[in-house]
């Protein structure tokens, strides 16, 4: 089993590649394309799928060299399909770059499960830093992406972020799971499900 973090992406993302068996998923691309096919290079990994958080531009900017230089399929929840192909929504434009990606592959939806290697990924809806945000469980760890940081949350200041509606999402999707939880998020260093509970 493989779980590597490539962290100092764009706006300090980070990017996660997870293996088994020879296959491996790539979760939140958002840094030097280059460096994604290294590391699951150096791993003997076939990547499989690619898992995108949420469609901000700064946790998917590398998804097409990525999809175009493995054949990964390129997995979003359907709340945030649009910002895929829309720079105006990814919040690319804003940035002046204009940046858009072809569709996902597959749309994800609350309770999907997906399979590599011999590790289950269950993906949870966690909308409130955006419609479609998803958090993603495997093992004993969760991926966050931007609902849930090192002592702190997303952002809800976006057209489509809501306060209530993410803080609601923390304490009845991620609060639940197991004490010794390690969260993966979207930026900043790991912690764990019971350290950030005795925040709420």
């Amino acid at each position: 089993m493989i779980l590597e973090c490539i962290p100092y992406g764009l706006f300090g993302s980070n990017c996660y590649i997870v293996g088994d068996k020879g296959e491996g998923v790539v979760i939140d691309p958002g840094c030097d394309p280059d460096e994604i096919i290294r590391v699951a290079r150096k791993n003997d990994l076939s990547i499989k799928y690619i898992i995108i958080t949420h469609g901000h531009i700064d946790h998917m900017i590398s998804v097409e060299e990525v999809r175009e230089k493995t054949g990964a399929k390129v997995l979003i929840h359907e709340g945030d399909a649009d910002k895929l192909t829309d720079s105006s929504l990814n919040d690319a434009l804003g940035m002046g770059m204009g940046i858009t990606c072809k569709k996902a592959d597959r749309l994800l939806h609350d309770g999907d499960r997906l399979r590599v290697g011999e590790i289950d990924f269950e993906i949870i809806h966690t909308p409130g830093h955006s419609a479609g945000g998803i958090c993603i469980k495997a093992k004993d760890w969760v991926f966050t992406g931007d609902t849930l940081f090192n002592m702190g949350i997303g952002r809800t200041d976006f057209a489509d972020g809501d306060m209530e509606t993410l803080l609601g999402s923390i304490k009845t999707k991620l609060l639940v799971l197991d004490d010794s939880t390690v969260v993966y998020p979207g930026h900043g260093e790991p912690t764990t499900i019971g350290a950030e509970k005795r925040r709420f």
